[in-house]
């Protein structure tokens, strides 16, 4: 054979090969990296459940998948899509209603509910007065002068508007200003009646109130002892193995029967102009429309809305809604997985 054959022959051989590892692969190539953004109380379950995905890809599917993960407020992992026009495959959040109000219908046609949880105050043994603060007094500790306490910018963290509004609920209940003593003496936050304002530019007054961006940057300051205490999701704390405390049911956001009283406030946010009511919490998940690794996307939300899941949600205390429900253009790769709804 003449050498002018040889080498296309050989390049015909080097393309071919290479196309059938693309198919393999579900056209994706050998070595696949997934962009998920997602709530920052999700890191620790997603890194569980990344991980096992990724060996159930290799073995099962051919594919070598690694994770980018961008953990951040809801608020932001959402505008990072919407506003900076950064590529993601997943997005997760702490508040599903965040989908529908900002990324349907041109970031994304369908969302899934699949998880739930609660707000609590965390601590250590070293937060002052630990040995006094319970359900009923927390709002009187958390006030006194030496006490420092922290939550998330409600403009990029859900947690943090829900730390808002719990502490307006504790008006209700309690029937004492919580709010006025906690939030309006120490940040620009404002309630008119039941109605939160948080304007874009949060600004604390003195040293009493801590803001950080999402709730999980408030951990390593309680467990240094630089902060006493935090409003923080209850499966956060327990694994961080932080101490906490429970609030009553009208103001934990917890009790899906609750769901009107709850209701009696809301909070528009400066970032985004969005007014949202207090309600249960429920985290949202979707594939975005232009996911550049679709397919393999669809695989991880259906690793994550299946048994692998629930398994990994339950052992880090997140409790995992059964069945989770799905709004939209729901694909049909998940259907058998979800009840749908919309």
């Amino acid at each position: 054979m003449k050498l002018k054959y040889v080498v296309p022959l050989f390049l015909l051989v080097v393309v071919t090969a290479g196309c059938i590892g693309s198919e393999r692969a579900g056209g994706s190539g050998k070595e696949v990296t997934l962009v998920v953004f997602h709530a920052g109380s999700l890191s620790v379950p997603f890194q569980e459940l990344e991980k096992e995905f990724s060996d159930y890809a290799e073995r099962e599917l051919g594919v070598k998948v690694t994770f980018q993960d961008e953990a951040s407020g809801s608020v932001k992992a959402v505008r990072k899509v919407t506003d900076l026009g950064k590529k993601a495959d997943i997005v997760a959040v702490a508040d599903y209603t965040l989908i529908p109000q900002l990324m349907v219908p041109n970031y994304t046609d369908f969302y899934v509910l699949f998880a739930t949880n609660e707000k609590v105050i965390s601590f250590t043994d070293e937060s002052k007065y630990s040995d006094e603060i319970n359900s009923d007094n927390w709002y009187e500790i958390l006030a006194r002068p030496d006490v420092t306490f922290g939550f998330s910018d409600p403009n990029q963290d859900p947690s943090g508007y829900r730390s808002v509004m719990v502490m307006k609920l504790a008006d209700i209940y309690y029937g004492k200003p919580v709010f006025e003593e906690l939030v309006e003496k120490n940040t620009n936050i404002r309630a008119n009646g039941t109605s939160i304002y948080a304007p874009k530019e949060i600004q604390v007054v003195g040293s009493k109130v801590v803001i950080r961006p999402k709730e999980t940057d408030l951990v390593g300051l309680v467990e240094s002892g630089s902060l006493d205490y935090f409003f923080i999701y209850k499966s956060v704390a327990e694994q961080h193995n932080l101490s906490y405390i429970t609030l009553p049911d009208e103001i934990n956001l917890k009790d899906f029967s609750k769901a009107d009283y709850y209701s009696q406030v809301e909070i528009t946010l400066g970032s985004t102009g969005k007014t949202i009511k207090a309600k249960p919490i429920v985290y949202g998940v979707t594939v975005t429309k232009d996911a550049p690794n679709r397919e393999l996307a669809m695989e991880f939300l259906k690793f994550l809305l299946g048994n692998e899941g629930k398994k990994v949600f339950k052992e880090n205390h997140q409790d995992f809604l059964n069945p989770p429900v799905a709004f939209g253009n729901v694909p049909e790769e998940i259907k058998d997985l979800v009840k749908v709804k919309g």
